[in-house]
């Protein structure tokens, strides 16, 4: 009997669905039968689990991850303006992060600093800036980027939470958190959808309004039309009961490829030393034939990509900011990583082929 080809995508939100049919049809009805399709005890059910779930005071649903940071770019901006007059405020960026994260804050009228990183792609701001956006890169922790932050600067600290929100056990390091459910995230919606997390009352209510066109402000604030649906936070609160479930199998995935990839001196970019801080968002190796050992597991039915194939610094768009040389620490990552798949629906089989296969296809 001829074997059967193997196919292992690099995503896994059809198979989850396939387990969770049955929840989400139930639960999409329920709202669609009730005629209440935005704003109703659906999203205030979810964003109170998800402020429960950062030890945060509030949580506010909006559209997109982008969003969030939107908000977080504006209302930052308002604060520094409101206390000084005529000053142009500059914002610290990581070299190693999806465009969105600095998109944000150049729309809004920051100076962008961009930032070069560590072998992880974790950046560190050694310097005095106005405000510093942390970004826990592929799900590492952000907590010693900001015990190292608040050593060396006196500004405000943010978190750009999008594949990092669930590490550390949901714990915030900075004033807030933007967070994204994208279709590929840990928790993820089948659209967009995202949330800003924050103690700050004041952020809270400009966020309020802020996605509802400034609507309920004493002064006229911007903002957008930039909900989340009923459906989509009933679809969210049935995966939030599995989440915790979800962590611990890529928890176990990524211990077991460490393991492996290592006694092959194979690079990883999650520490051995930083398990219980890690949210395992992508498993990323570092390599130094990435595009082949890319084609060779692609020919053998396993989806791989490059997250992030340009960094920041090298994008046309943020030539005119401050940024590091073109042989920095983040260029060179850059040419070098490769993104496994790793999701909990992943078979036994499929894990244990995926850490063979890269051995092999690394090999001389």
């Amino acid at each position: 009997m001829a074997m059967q080809p193997v196919n292992i995508p690099f995503f896994g939100i059809d198979r989850q669905y396939h387990n969770l049919r049955e929840q989400i049809l139930d639960a999409t009805d329920r709202v669609l039968r009730s005629g209440q399709v935005m704003s109703g005890n659906n999203t205030s059910e979810f964003e109170n689990w998800l402020a429960k779930k950062n030890n945060s005071r509030y949580a506010i649903t909006v559209h997109s991850g982008t969003t969030a940071l939107e908000i977080q770019a504006a209302y930052y901006l308002k604060q520094i303006i409101i206390d000084q007059d005529d000053y142009n405020p500059t914002v610290a960026i990581p070299a190693v992060t999806f465009p969105a994260t600095a998109n944000a804050f150049a729309r809004a009228g920051w100076n962008l600093h961009i930032l070069d990183c560590d072998r992880y792609g974790l950046s560190v701001a050694e310097d005095y800036y106005d405000l510093v956006v942390m970004v826990g890169i592929f799900g590492h922790s952000v907590e010693h980027l900001y015990d190292n932050h608040w050593t060396n600067t006196a500004s405000t600290a943010i978190e750009d939470g999008a594949q990092h929100w669930l590490s550390n056990s949901c714990r915030r390091f900075g004033r807030s958190t933007a967070i994204s459910f994208d279709p590929t995230k840990n928790l993820g919606n089948y659209g967009n959808g995202g949330a800003l997390v924050t103690d700050d009352v004041h952020l809270y209510e400009f966020a309020k309004q802020w996605r509802n066109h400034g609507k309920g402000s004493a002064t006229t604030n911007t903002g957008s039309n930039s909900r989340m649906s009923e459906v989509d936070c009933a679809q969210m609160l049935v995966k939030a009961e599995h989440i915790d479930n979800w962590q611990l199998r890529r928890r176990n995935i990524a211990e077991y490829w460490v393991e492996k990839l290592n006694q092959a001196d194979i690079k990883t970019l999650i520490d051995r030393k930083n398990f219980d801080d890690h949210c395992y968002h992508k498993f990323v190796i570092d390599v130094d034939n990435r595009n082949q050992l890319q084609d060779r597991l692609k020919y053998r039915g396993i989806q791989t990509k490059v997250h992030y194939q340009t960094p920041l610094h090298e994008m046309n768009c943020f030539a005119n900011s401050n940024k590091p040389d073109i042989m920095c620490n983040a260029s060179v990552l850059s040419r070098r990583v490769l993104s496994l798949p790793i999701y909990p629906e992943l078979t036994d089989l499929e894990i244990e082929y995926i850490s063979e296969q890269v051995i092999d296809c690394n090999a001389p």
